[in-house]
């Protein structure tokens, strides 16, 4: 009978020098929080499939962040590439960084089920995630369904919600209708 021979041993190497944040090599970061005792799961994860289906390359990574409480959330985490002062409602901007080099990363609410009443649909969150991503983008039959449902859209600047194709008087009912819109299912 012959001894077993000793494992084979391979040096590892590692792909990122130590101390950097593994984040800052996934941005923009979309997370979608969802509550498992309301069973979202399958809307998280339709929503995210057709976030990385429409943006494949631009988005870093997205997350699905399981909760409890009836919680829906999709947020953004994205590197700050203004000089603006200050950041839009929603937003929160923290520097991070290692050595001389400082990143600003800033957090977005892009939807919250409990703020904005209900969820989003999906050519609505597609649009805030391109007015972050690549604003320049054309959506293509998105954009137009956008346009002709005049569904309203948070803007980047302020984060107040504004409706496409519509007055401003029929924006304001429509916004404040949508806020006003409360789901029963985890009260």
């Amino acid at each position: 009978m012959t001894s077993p021979l000793p494992p084979l041993t391979q040096p590892t190497t590692s792909a990122k020098p130590q101390g950097t944040n593994n984040m800052h090599n996934h941005l923009p970061r979309i997370t979608i929080k969802y509550c498992t005792q309301c069973k979202w799961l399958l809307r998280a994860a339709y929503f995210a499939q057709e976030l990385l289906s429409t943006f494949s390359t631009q988005l870093g990574e997205v997350a699905l962040v399981p909760a409890t409480g009836g919680v829906f959330t999709v947020t953004m985490y994205h590197s700050s590439t203004s000089t603006s002062t200050g950041t839009a409602q929603g937003e929160v901007v923290a520097a991070t960084g290692n050595g001389d080099e400082e990143e600003d990363i800033t957090e977005i609410i892009l939807w919250d089920r409990k703020t904005n009443g209900g969820f989003p649909e999906v050519k609505v969150l597609k649009s805030l995630v391109r007015n972050v991503v690549d604003p320049s983008r054309d959506l293509g039959h998105t954009d137009r369904a956008l346009r002709a449902a005049n569904v309203p859209v948070q803007s980047q600047e302020g984060g107040e919600m504004k409706v496409v194709g519509k007055s401003e008087e029929q924006g304001s009912t429509a916004a404040a209708a949508t806020k006003g819109d409360k789901c029963e299912e985890c009260q």
